[in-house]
């Protein structure tokens, strides 16, 4: 091959590869703004106490507490709001998050032997 041949191999090359970096990066912009524009806020689901007759005031701070990160003043507020009027929402988080502090905070009522309820409900 002779060198004017290589040299015409050469740019053609370089044309090439040029159109296929700016032909890959409109595609990849323009799939990038879609997928971009589907996203949403995932949606938020409400934790709520109930009351009874058997858990001790007590052990519902001691969840508050420690379950659901409240201060002990926020906690014993949010308990005397659930004794009063019956339930409370303790928190609002993920679907993920609030399921799983509902799982944990019945298995440690379970585990006490008290029949203290929660449920997560979307926002």
């Amino acid at each position: 091959m002779t060198s004017v041949k290589k040299h015409g191999v050469y740019i053609a090359f370089i044309v090439y590869f040029t159109y296929l970096c700016i032909t890959m990066a409109n595609e990849q912009t323009s799939v990038r703004d879609r997928v971009r524009s589907d996203l949403k806020e995932p949606r938020r689901y409400k934790v709520i106490i109930f009351n009874d007759d058997f858990t001790t005031m007590d052990f519902v701070v001691k969840v508050l507490t420690s379950v659901f990160f409240k201060s002990q003043p926020e906690a014993e507020a949010l308990m005397l709001d659930v004794h009063r009027k019956g339930s409370a929402v303790v928190g609002v988080y993920s679907y993920d998050v609030a399921r799983s502090k509902v799982r944990k905070a019945t298995t440690m009522a379970r585990n006490e032997g008290f029949p203290l309820r929660l449920e997560c409900k979307p926002l």
